[in-house]
């Protein structure tokens, strides 16, 4: 077979955004191979196969848009006004004078305005030929200032038939324009104060009222109990939907929609159809189904399928219940529902009547992947996908009801959140992907590259890593409207008053895995950065939602400082804190005050783990090393760090001098040390403190040791407490006087 020419690769690999190389944190300069190059391209469903196909490729970048007439999305700043939207016109020469041009702006109310513009008064700013076809680039200028938000423009172009090549008469097609804040929703009271929050990992709290998982009735306790240390918000773990089956459906970074939520952790209890019925208390109240709850507790570590087994047990009941006594009587209560469906729109159908197929291929055909499905099934909105809704119409329902209960509880916290005085409330966390086995993929199969996301080798990760999910097309993705980037943004912003959004370098540039590569033969592929920056800044906006970018990793100055110009707060860990290439720790002034400062995260070793070494004795046990050296390494450095951070806190004050300065000294983290880290931190000028549950109850082991599966408990580690047991623990008295007991001034 004939080689394909390197340098058409290299040129249609450039057109569509494919990085040729990149640094990795060790100062390595990695370049991306034509292997590597070629798999991305038929990831992105480019075909490649000869030279030829290469050529039309090539051809078709450059032509974009001259021959799309209007591209699909616009995205523009509010205050870069009037909208000036270009279109590509195809016309005879000498004819320009015939052209005619209707557009109708529609807003979200579905109020138009109407707009022409004639031939001679065209503001023509381009002429380009392609395939002998003369092709006019005109700017259409909208006349009134529009408001932020959502709009859709029609736009129509009418001319003689002898004006357009091939005898067509008019060109009409819409196009969706977005009007965007130049900045997130910052709240004044955060300009002028500093704020401090708890985080905690919902899955694993546990209470004398919880089924062996920590559900949104714990979430309330965390609440009352954070609120009583003058704090303003609690940080929670992606509450995304995911499988609940170990061990690859636990992880909540790994979900099976970022769009809707897991029902594992509603209140059982407080749900109405519960409450009303005294045949679904009397099974909750029976000896068997109460030992099965107990059991659950009595485990060390969580099990979700078990968990969710049993909460389904009663869920079933609840929405039988619901329907009976409510939908089929069209009651207030059924009202309610249906208004949180019609809101939802299509996104909840398709989540619902996705889960109502899967279920119903596991049970009949024991298939565990929707690409195993036959054909017909894969398209979500053909005859075969809308026969089966129709056919199991009341078990898509039952879907559709437990977000509507999830819906319903969460809202209630966030109020509740506001009632005892927290000025943000709940802290949402946005992860990076969906997994390719889920609805979002099945959902949006067209945007959706043959590739996974993951990260370059670093000193975390020698490997690099793959995080299992796929990426989204950016040219396929713009082509939707961002439809699915703007449901994902809004609705996880819905339930609280700030949102992490997990590896933010993601939103200037992404790494690609193509299917059957390792980590180290990925590339970075560019992302439409601007575009979704304002995005998120709309919903932001219209959500009253600050916005937490987490920039951690191998990040250009310049994507830090556009998040920092849309007044993202960055995300600061003290571990990694450092002025660089000295590892001494910075002192809380040089950090920036438009950041959230914490000591570590989900991923990273506790302070009572990293003072141990624990994270490093996971990593050798699990075979995370390349060698012995490199574990010797990390051993050494570790103690090293250690004396940096004694003499770090001692330079701010916050130890005695008399302290010891050897880390043998100190064998072993304590209470005391662990909270003079976070009083070091407190004298940063951040505008966000998170303090982490983990670090507070003294845990050892962390949540989730990248690189690893089934070799380490991820996610499945309970408190070392209950929540009861919380309330009571004066550890967390310290607190109080992190900001000397009140939300103080810069």
């Amino acid at each position: 077979m004939k080689a394909i020419a390197p340098e058409m690769i290299n040129e249609l690999s450039g057109l569509c955004g494919i990085l040729p190389e990149y640094w990795d944190i060790f100062g390595k300069l990695h370049t991306a191979s034509l292997d590597t190059k070629m798999a991305m391209l038929r990831a992105m469903k480019i075909p490649v196969a000869s030279d030829n196909d290469i050529a039309q490729a090539i051809a078709k970048q450059k032509a974009r848009p001259w021959e799309s007439f209007v591209e699909p999305v616009f995205v523009r700043s509010v205050n870069d006004q009037p909208l000036k939207i270009p279109v590509y016109i195809p016309v005879v020469s000498g004819q320009e004078k015939n052209l005619e041009i209707k557009w109708i702006i529609e807003d979200e109310t579905g109020k138009t305005h109407e707009l022409k513009v004639f031939g001679d008064e065209m503001h023509i700013i381009e002429e380009r030929t392609i395939d002998n076809i003369r092709y006019l680039k005109v700017l259409l200028s909208d006349e009134l200032r529009r408001n932020t938000g959502y709009y859709t423009a029609d736009i129509e172009c009418k001319l003689a038939s002898s004006t357009f090549p091939d005898g067509v008469e008019a060109l009409r097609k819409k196009t969706r324009l977005i009007v965007t804040p130049d900045t997130c929703y910052l709240p004044q009271e955060l300009q002028q104060n500093r704020m401090w929050g708890l985080s905690a990992n919902l899955y694993s709290v546990h209470s004398k009222s919880s089924w062996g998982i920590g559900d949104f009735k714990d979430l309330r306790s965390v609440v009352d109990m954070t609120a009583g240390l003058k704090a303003d918000f609690v940080g929670v773990n992606p509450l995304h939907a995911i499988p609940n089956m170990y061990p690859y459906g636990i992880s909540p970074y790994s979900p099976i929609t970022r769009l809707y939520k897991n029902f594992i952790y509603l209140d059982i209890e407080d749900i109405p159809e519960v409450i009303e019925s005294d045949e679904i208390r009397a099974v909750i109240q029976m000896k068997s189904f109460k030992r099965k709850i107990e059991e659950l507790k009595m485990l060390g570590r969580i099990d979700y399928a078990k968990a969710s087994q049993l909460k389904e047990q009663i869920l079933r009941h609840a929405f039988d219940f619901f329907y009976e006594r409510h939908y089929k009587k069209n009651t207030d209560r059924d009202n309610h529902f249906r208004e949180f469906l019609s809101a939802e729109g299509r996104s909840i159908e398709c989540f619902a009547v996705f889960l109502a197929l899967w279920d119903f291929f596991r049970k009949t055909k024991n298939m565990q992947a929707w690409h195993e499905w036959p054909e017909e099934y894969h398209d979500p909105y053909g005859d075969t996908v809308n026969a089966f809704k129709k056919e199991h119409e009341k078990e898509a329902l039952y879907y559709m009801y437990l977000q509507w209960l999830i819906d319903s509880q969460l809202m209630k916290i966030s109020r509740h959140c506001r009632e005892v005085g927290m000025k943000i409330g709940l802290y949402h966390d946005l992860a990076v992907g969906a997994i390719s086995n889920g609805s979002d993929v099945w959902g949006y199969q067209k945007i959706i590259g043959d590739a996974d996301v993951g990260a370059p080798p670093d000193d975390f990760n020698p490997n690099g890593q793959n995080w299992g999910f796929p990426p989204m097309i950016p040219d396929n993705l713009k082509e939707n409207g961002y439809e699915l980037f703007i449901e994902t943004v809004r609705k996880n912003m819905k339930y609280g008053g700030a949102l992490r959004i997990d590896h933010a370098l993601g939103l200037f540039r992404l790494f690609w895995i193509p299917a059957g590569m390792s980590p180290a033969d990925g590339a970075y592929l560019l992302q439409p950065a601007e575009d979704f920056l304002r995005i998120i800044a709309l919903e932001s906006e219209r959500n009253k939602t600050i916005v937490i970018a987490e920039d951690l990793g191998t990040i250009d100055d310049t994507f830090r400082q556009m998040l920092q110009s849309f007044h993202m707060l960055s995300y600061r860990l003290f571990y990694f804190e450092r002025n660089y290439p000295d590892p001494s720790f910075k002192y809380p002034d040089q950090y920036p005050s438009m950041a959230l400062c914490a000591i570590t995260t989900h991923d990273l070793p506790t302070i009572y783990g990293y003072w141990a070494g624990r994270d490093i004795e996971v990593k050798k046990q699990t075979g995370i090393y390349r060698d012995e050296e490199a574990w010797r390494n990390d051993v050494i450095a570790r103690e090293r760090d250690k004396g940096l951070i004694l003499s770090a806190l001692k330079a701010q004050g916050i130890i005695p001098a008399d302290f010891p300065e050897a880390p043998q000294m100190i064998p072993h983290m304590t209470h005391e040390l662990c909270i003079a880290i976070y009083r070091y931190l407190a004298q940063s000028p951040c505008k966000l403190l998170l303090v982490s549950l983990d670090d507070i109850l003294g845990t050892l082991d962390q949540q989730n040791m990248p690189g690893t599966v089934d070799s380490h408990p991820n996610w499945m580690r309970k408190t070392p407490v209950s929540i009861e047991d919380m309330v009571h623990d004066k550890s967390f008295s310290d607190l109080l006087a992190l900001f000397d007991g009140k939300r103080t001034q810069k």
